[in-house]
């Protein structure tokens, strides 16, 4: 099984401005020893890159776990199942049907939907591919704990998030190279 890199790389600036800022500081050490600190400024937030989103990213749906103290050991390697679609920009809700078309085998708990095929989520007008309600009942009574996807909300915020946190399913957000994803399960 090739090893596949989902992760887009955390931007260096934020409204076109630099995010990280140096700041050089003299240390002076009791025998002599003198060196200049560098110490690293970065001024983001946490939806930077890919990252993972918990439940806790909504406030009414906060359970507790967040990326400080959620056992990363439930996360690695698991088994995933991996949905590719070819979804054109604009083309709007992906629903269940469409889903289960595309899913060859079980749902282990985790889920990659690669919607976009080959683009990537910013090659796209935002948010014109999205999940519909019922790719959302589906994949909650799947019992799926983390979705990795490529789409998630439309325009109009129709609830993704919310729905999916308040059934305990955390989400990967911004993924890249999806596409490259190219067995019907992985880990």
């Amino acid at each position: 099984m090739a090893l596949v890199d989902l992760t887009l790389e955390a931007q260096s600036w934020k409204d076109g401005k630099d995010t990280l800022t140096i700041e050089e500081r003299r240390i002076g050490g009791k025998d002599g020893v003198v060196y200049t600190g560098m110490i690293y400024h970065f001024d983001h937030d946490s939806m930077l890159g890919t990252y993972i989103d918990f439940p806790g990213h909504i406030k009414e749906t906060d359970d507790g776990a967040n990326a400080a103290n959620f056992p990363l050991v439930k996360l690695f390697r698991t088994q995933a199942a991996v949905i590719h679609l070819d979804r054109e920009d604009g083309s709007g809700a992906v629903e269940t049907e469409e889903i289960l078309g595309a899913l060859k085998g079980d749902v282990p708990g985790v889920l990659v939907i690669n919607a976009l095929g080959h683009r990537r989520f910013d090659e796209i007008e935002e948010r014109s591919v999205y999940l519909g309600h019922s790719a959302l009942e589906w994949i909650i009574s799947q019992n799926v704990r983390l979705l990795v996807s490529d789409i998630y909300e439309s325009k109009r915020l129709h609830g993704v998030f919310s729905t999916l946190f308040k059934n305990g399913v955390s989400t990967v957000c911004y993924p890249i190279n999806l596409h490259q994803l190219t067995e019907s399960h992985t880990r």
